[in-house]
């Protein structure tokens, strides 16, 4: 423990402080809310790199998180929609590791979990009424 020394008393004496370890200090608390809109931003990021530059890609639905934190780690459920014809369960694989090492990475919590519930695959010409012909 080091001291460090503190303004001048009055008289002339000088008061010495100690200063504590960093991890004696205290903690930076995320509230689970911002951990959740962080999670649902790296989602939408990482659907953004996955596909093309097509149609469905700008019709798909905001992703959605919910976020269950507890003793510096996070774990993570996205509601999303997916752009169809796509290979699911690789495009499924990649949103859940981007995902996790993003939120690990700006909020420095261990992602134990991140769990995906597709809502809707939307077809590349978009969610308009369409007839077989």
């Amino acid at each position: 423990m080091t001291s460090q020394p503190a303004a001048a008393l009055p008289g002339g004496a000088a008061a010495t402080r100690p200063v504590l370890p960093a991890a004696e200090r205290g903690a930076t608390v995320i509230p689970e809310k911002v951990v959740a809109r962080i999670a649902a931003r790296a989602a939408r990021e990482a659907l953004a790199t996955q596909a093309d530059t097509s149609s469905a890609h700008v019709k798909l639905a905001a992703p959605h998180a919910s976020v269950t934190v507890g003793s510096g780690t996070a774990r993570l459920a996205l509601t999303l929609d997916l752009p169809y014809p796509m290979d699911l369960a690789r495009a499924s694989r990649q949103v859940q590791q981007y995902v996790s090492e993003r939120v690990a990475h700006l909020t420095g919590m261990r992602v134990t979990e991140v769990t995906l519930a597709i809502e809707h695959l939307v077809p590349s010409g978009g969610l308009e009424d369409r007839r077989v012909q």
